[in-house]
């Protein structure tokens, strides 16, 4: 996405409804100096220099959910406790709904304390119960997702497996929500997926998928038997697995994976990335991105909360910066043929579909830009090889171009469309798609698939040729007639 497609989102987001479901408590840090030893213990005594109390668990997609702008309501259990007391003031902050958090005398509200001294977590303390809850209050929290399901654009369950997402529960919700078509987003916990049975996606990391589907994760191959394995099991349409420094990888059942490289960042601390993950990936559909858009969209939120201490949030302002900081100039864009190819192996390694299309783009036009926008849209990454001046005259005549190659190349790059541009000398593009060996190759529908240079090429490794529409009566040579008629006589 574009900065203004992502502002526009932001813009309407706050009129996203959210529903969090999942295991809500307080994490405190004690932040400090160690400067000694304990003459009680070999211990490092800390020095607390600041405190600080957040909503963790659940609570922390509250939190991410409320920093991207959207409305949450949250439906969980705790504790007739004090921390119980703190927990809903802190909620009630955040101007999160809380007519749908029970309260059960039996049960211990979770709160951990996390001792921090010069940027490191030196111990954690944790203090909560994890027993299912009981029967009664399981009735209510079942009752009220029954009843209230339809009045949200998204349901989250951030399952911590502390006993408030019982198997009855998630049924409950999964059930009230495909009856009100509402998709439910699930961090998931534990061995067994199957207990989201009929959830819309899970979002696993590595070592969680490994566990629920009983293989080590180790290539691309055995990443993927992972992945099916986990959606036959769970009755998934779709799985997105986080891959730490590796990005994360989308499985539909009926389409093919997209996997999402990593933006590079200094890692700082990885509490809370599933959490913020979860909540960009609901806000993104919720808003009414693609299944792979949403997913892009929380991959650069979690590259940003990684690069911060602590199970922080990640603002809007900062995800439209990272994203436009992506898009370089167009000079950036503008390859030598003797590097591309390097570059769209990588390109190719990441998962990314690879079309190609050539052509002079003299004078450039509606029709032009139009047409290269539907190549774009075929895959995932458009290169295009442009003639070279000498090849433009050889096939144009010696009059033209118009444009020379090199103002031609960067009016070009600078389509957000186009990912990279190539000049070539040929009168053919044959040779650079020889090289580059793209998985599509593209052509204006005014050719036949058989007349099309590089069929035969492309469709030796297993390509396919696509051809594409141009819009009617818009060329380069009618502009030139067109301005001729005009000033011909003055």
């Amino acid at each position: 996405m574009d900065r203004k497609s992502l502002e526009s989102l932001f813009n309407r987001i706050g009129e996203v409804k959210c529903l969090v479901m999942g295991d809500l408590m307080l994490d405190e840090y004690l932040w400090g100096k160690t400067e000694r030893i304990s003459p009680e213990a070999p211990v490092q005594v800390v020095d607390v220099l600041r405190e600080e109390l957040r909503l963790g668990g659940a609570g922390n997609v509250v939190n991410s959910l409320r920093a991207l702008g959207a409305q949450v309501t949250v439906c969980s259990v705790v504790g007739q406790d004090a921390n119980g007391e703190v927990l809903l003031s802190a909620l009630g902050r955040q101007a999160a709904g809380t007519e749908a958090v029970f309260r059960d005398p039996g049960r211990r509200t979770s709160r951990k304390t996390r001792v921090v001294a010069s940027n490191q977590q030196i111990v954690r303390i944790d203090r909560e119960s994890r027993t299912p809850l009981p029967k009664d209050v399981e009735e209510q929290v079942c009752a009220w997702i029954a009843a209230h399901a339809g009045e949200f654009g998204v349901i989250l369950l951030s399952d911590y497996n502390k006993g408030v997402l019982t198997q009855r529960v998630i049924e409950a919700a999964v059930a009230a929500a495909a009856k009100a078509a509402v998709p439910v987003l699930v961090d998931p916990k534990g061995a067994d997926f199957a207990r989201y049975h009929g959830a819309t996606i899970l979002t696993p990391n590595r070592k969680e998928a490994e566990t629920a589907s009983g293989m080590a994760i180790h290539d691309m191959d055995s990443l993927s038997r992972a992945a099916e394995s986990i959606m036959e099991t769970a009755g998934l349409e779709h799985l997105l697995i986080t891959r730490s420094e590796e990005g994360m990888s989308l499985f539909t059942r009926h389409g093919t994976a997209v996997h999402i490289p990593t933006v590079a960042r200094e890692v700082f601390d990885v509490s809370g990335a599933g959490d913020t993950v979860l909540a960009t990936l609901a806000v993104g559909m919720a808003s009414g991105l693609t299944m792979a858009e949403a997913a892009g969209l929380a991959n650069v939120a979690a590259g940003i909360a990684v690069g911060k201490l602590g199970t922080s949030t990640v603002a809007p302002g900062e995800i439209i910066n990272a994203v436009a900081l992506g898009h370089h100039d167009s000079e950036s864009k503008i390859k030598n043929r003797d590097v591309l190819p390097a570059i769209i192996e990588a390109e190719k390694a990441n998962g990314k579909r690879i079309v190609f299309t050539n052509g002079c783009f003299d004078l450039l036009h509606a029709g032009h830009v139009k047409y290269l926008q539907k190549a774009r849209r075929l895959g995932d990454i458009l290169v295009l090889g442009l003639n070279s001046d000498a090849s433009v005259r050889r096939l144009k005549g010696p009059k033209r171009p118009l444009i020379d190659e090199d103002e031609r190349a960067h009016i070009l790059a600078a389509l957000d469309c186009i990912d990279y541009v190539v000049i070539f000398d040929e009168d053919t593009p044959l040779e650079l798609i020889t090289a580059l060996k793209p998985h599509i190759l593209a052509k204006g529908g005014d050719y036949t698939a058989d007349g099309v240079v590089g069929k035969d090429v492309v469709e030796a490794y297993g390509g396919r040729v696509e051809l594409v529409s141009f819009v009617d009566g818009k060329s380069t040579t009618n502009i030139i007639e067109r301005v001729l008629e005009r000033y011909s006589g003055n």
